[in-house]
């Protein structure tokens, strides 16, 4: 059996709408990229790459960045090598420049830091890099197309960055019984020829639809309609106007036609509207009534020109009829919040100040050891500069040899980088007692609400259950939504309430969160304030959380103690609980999970 091979772009399965996109893209380059939203091993990388086949060109590059790039490698700078063989300073070009005019492609553009990610913004908008520090003067062109790929369960990209680009697909999650096993026998068994014919046909149709672009035509009523769509599904900006005509008509070229039609707006709008939605249209009213007559005909009114200010008609301005939301009504979520950019626009940043480590945002250059942290080139020969002429004494040279710098240990200098600090969000919940399932699904809903944006700040997540005998740790700190769906799938409920060990049990959670670096831990706890096991067979439940109290109270894990219990059925348990925390007290017996993640994060920022 031969071994499994990486099957080329032609030959993937299911991903009939990325592929499409990616034509798109190779016809239509003013579209500036497409990113690409799916779990892992379904063929991302291998759709990115094969863009280089389909434009068919060696001249054209195609230049894979890495999520953890520096800014240096980004943009360019010193070339330490050539400037210590000639003397001279001598700068070489970033990977950004290295892309002009080709593609870029980052696997894991979600993972990228804001640095990255803002030098990358600047570079798709100005269509160039521009480097202007510590005596470095360097400006090259950097126009391409990004290609960038993530899974969805390690959190979203910038918002910013999803705005650059044109094309957004998400990646079908699950295949039948019968995509599986071809996509096995295509690994196993590939028929090459057929495929490398089917590559031709593709690259033949890249550029007869490249030539036949300039000639598509697309009326002014259809780039209404386009965008009255994108205003009905709650999409910002205009940027995503000019997009999905762009890729109108580059799908009309793709058809090998010169007008746009109907089918063209729809994928337009597949492709670059619904993706950005953040609302759910609204049906057009229904009156079953009989239309009323027709008004009798009016005299004609006298023809006005522009210059004596031509108006348009109100009945012009009314909405277009449905052709595309019909097209696209079905391709809906119907719980809004599972909407991508309805998290994204209603997401808030926060603030979690700033911790100082290898990652982030360089600030400073310090003397340092070169095997501990990342050298400063620029800083260090800055450095070593005073000092060159008395070490050039005693160094012998020959004759037409140029003069090299003469480093020493004391020279070096280190980068200091500064990065978002994070903040811890543990869940505790009463799993016990009548209203164990009302309380569970609060948290599940905070949960996922808080990891939606966990990301962009840092952010780490924890959910701790407490029944029966103990408290358990059923999600450890994370940023993955997908682990919190395995977390928050099985809940146990039912038995007696051990607050106290809960109460430890975060405080444990909290405190080795603090050693990875996460100095801002919040515990949120969703309970009536009621308990009756204690940590002791003997011991006494309200003593113990006095003195637990008192010890977390003095610590830096900051305490909201969400009371779920019904008032007329509440004797003040959880305020009082609040009290022995030193922590912050909310009665929400009915809250949803988005106001219970909204309390917590404004307990951080604040």
């Amino acid at each position: 059996m031969n071994a499994p091979t990486q099957l080329p772009f032609s030959a993937l399965i299911g991903l009939e709408q990325a592929q499409q996109a990616l034509l798109l893209l190779a016809v239509e380059p003013r579209l500036q990229g497409m990113i690409v939203a799916a779990a892992a091993g379904t063929g991302k990388s291998t759709l990115a790459r094969g863009m280089s086949l389909l434009l068919n060109d060696e001249t054209i590059p195609f230049i894979e960045i890495p999520p953890s790039i520096d800014a240096e490698n980004l943009l360019g700078g010193l070339d330490l090598e050539g400037t210590l063989r000639t003397g001279h300073m001598m700068l070489q070009p970033g990977v950004l420049a290295r892309a002009h005019g080709g593609v870029a492609y980052v696997d894991g553009v979600n993972l990228l830091t804001d640095g990255s990610t803002n030098l990358l913004l600047a570079a798709l908008d100005q269509g160039e890099v521009r480097v202007e520090r510590e005596g470095i003067s360097l400006r090259s062109a950097a126009e391409f197309s990004l290609i960038g790929s993530y899974d969805p369960a390690e959190g979203m990209p910038r918002r910013h960055l999803l705005d650059r680009v044109g094309l957004l697909v998400t990646l079908p999650g699950a295949f039948e019984a019968s995509q599986r096993a071809d996509v096995i026998r295509r690994n196993l068994f590939p028929p090459t020829d057929t495929w490398e014919e089917d590559l031709e046909f593709m690259q033949d149709l890249v550029r007869s639809a490249r030539a036949l672009l300039p000639e598509v035509t697309i009326s002014a009523e259809q780039i209404r309609r386009l965008s009255v769509t994108a205003l009905q599904y709650g999409v910002e900006g205009h940027r995503v106007d000019l997009f999905a005509v762009w890729t109108a008509c580059a799908a009309a070229a793709l058809a090998l036609r010169d007008e746009v039609e109907d089918d063209d707006l729809v994928l337009a709008a597949r492709l670059v509207i619904l993706p950005r939605a953040t609302q759910i249209p609204a049906p057009p009213p229904h009156d079953p009534s009989p239309p009323p007559p027709p008004p009798p005909p009016e005299p004609p009114e006298p023809e006005t020109t522009e210059e004596e200010g031509e108006t348009t008609p109100p009945e012009q301005l009314m909405l277009p009829p449905e052709q595309i939301m019909e097209a696209l009504v079905g391709e809906l979520p119907e719980d809004l919040e599972e909407l991508p950019f309805r998290h994204l626009r209603r997401g808030r940043s926060g603030s979690r100040g700033s911790t100082e480590g290898k990652r982030g945002r360089p600030v400073r250059s310090l003397p340092g050891d070169p095997k501990r942290a990342k050298i400063d080139v620029v800083a260090t020969l800055r450095a070593a500069a005073p000092w060159q002429r008395l070490r050039a004494g005693s160094q012998p040279r020959a004759r037409g040899a140029h003069r090299r710098v003469v480093l020493q240990m004391s020279d070096v200098r280190v980068k200091q980088y500064r990065s978002k600090a994070g903040a811890l969000f543990c869940f505790a919940v009463d799993a016990s007692g009548s209203m164990a399932l009302h309380r569970m699904r609060q948290a599940k809903g905070a949960v996922h609400a808080l990891l939606q944006k966990a990301y962009v700040n840092r952010d780490r997540v924890a959910l701790i259950a407490f029944r029966g005998g103990e408290a358990e740790l059923l999600m450890p700190p994370t940023q993955s939504v997908e682990l919190a769906r395995r977390a928050l799938d099985l809940l146990p409920t039912g038995g007696g309430t051990p607050l106290a060990s809960a109460l430890l049990l975060a405080a444990d959670v909290a405190q080795q969160a603090k050693s990875r670096g996460i100095l801002q831990s919040v515990l949120i706890l969703l309970t009536d304030g009621r308990a009756n096991i204690s940590l002791r067979p003997d011991g006494n439940v309200q003593e113990e959380l006095q003195q637990i109290g008192r010890h977390i109270a003095e610590s830096s894990l900051h305490v909201v103690v969400v009371d779920t219990q019904r008032s007329y059925l509440s004797r003040g348990e959880a305020r009082k609980l609040a009290e022995w925390l030193n922590g912050d007290y909310a009665y929400l017996p009915n809250a949803n999970g988005e106001q219970i993640a909204d309390l917590a994060t404004s307990v951080a920022d604040g």
